[in-house]
């Protein structure tokens, strides 16, 4: 690919960012087909698949073979994680732990005491997650303690939270693997929300801390391999296929378009992390 095609993706992605933008497309919302894209920006189909091919790599959309691109759990982030990282060691999931346990105790308190009514609804449901195994992925939907942080109705907090798990997906999943009493955790996560959903920050805030108390005694009592042992719970992301033909609709008034030839005027990439 020369530098002005490449050039061109480059600003492409940024102005289908955009798009998911001032449409307030959510995580889960289908875009425009790749045709449809291509002929809104008047560009050629694989420009416009490259396009969201770096935009799958930071996960701001995702390919469902068969049915379209969606928007991505990274539309909003601004930090990724290093898919190349060894696997987490002791020290580094201990390392995870005590940044929340400093964070998010507090954040409970706050959800307590705002309880944005729809985010303590998302938050119930996210109680369940427990109940699952742990993913392999660091993709993770509806994350208890994202959705607690949300239930403050902070932004920021909820997306240092959430920036917080994702750069350190692996750990997280090593927690995952040692904390792995599937029924205590759940029974603890429906104890922090009912106290958020009660208004009550003490009790959540407290609550929150044993939680996190809990899990890092778990690790400093769990076995790890030897450092560079193959093999392991954390995954990188997941082999998602190509771009589809098939999305549903138009994502709506977009950015300028382009021509093949030149650039018009690009969006800003207010969601796009690098």
């Amino acid at each position: 690919m020369s530098r002005s095609e490449l050039s061109l993706s480059e600003h492409l992605a940024d102005s289908i960012v955009e798009i998911i933008r001032t449409e307030r497309l959510v995580p889960g919302d289908a875009l425009a087909s790749s045709r449809d894209l291509a002929r809104r920006f008047d560009v050629t189909t694989p420009t416009v698949r490259e396009a969201l091919r770096r935009l799958e790599a930071t996960g701001v959309v995702e390919f469902r073979h068969g049915s379209g691109t969606y928007v991505g759990p990274g539309s909003e982030r601004r930090l990724l994680a290093n898919p190349h990282l060894p696997r987490g060691s002791r020290e580094s999931v201990l390392e995870l732990v005590e940044a929340r346990l400093v964070l998010e105790p507090a954040v409970a308190a706050a959800a307590a005491r705002t309880r944005v009514p729809e985010a303590v609804a998302r938050l119930e449901a996210a109680s369940a997650n427990a109940l699952r195994p742990p993913r392999e992925s660091p993709r993770q939907s509806a994350h208890f303690h994202v959705a607690l942080a949300a239930a403050s109705g902070n932004a920021l907090l909820r997306e240092a939270v959430e920036a917080l798990l994702q750069v350190r997906a692996r750990e997280q999943v090593e927690i995952r693997h040692r904390y792995n009493d599937r029924a205590r955790d759940h029974a603890e996560h429906v104890e922090i929300f009912e106290a958020v959903r009660d208004g009550d920050a003490e009790a959540a805030e407290r609550l929150t801390r044993e939680h996190l108390g809990s899990i890092r005694e778990a690790v400093l009592t769990a076995d790890f391999p030897e450092s560079g042992a193959a093999g392991g719970a954390a995954g990188g992301g997941h082999a998602d296929t190509g771009p589809a033909d098939t999305g549903p609709g138009d994502g709506g008034a977009g950015a300028a378009g382009f021509g093949e030839a030149g650039l018009g005027e690009a969006g800003t990439a207010t969601g796009v992390a690098r």
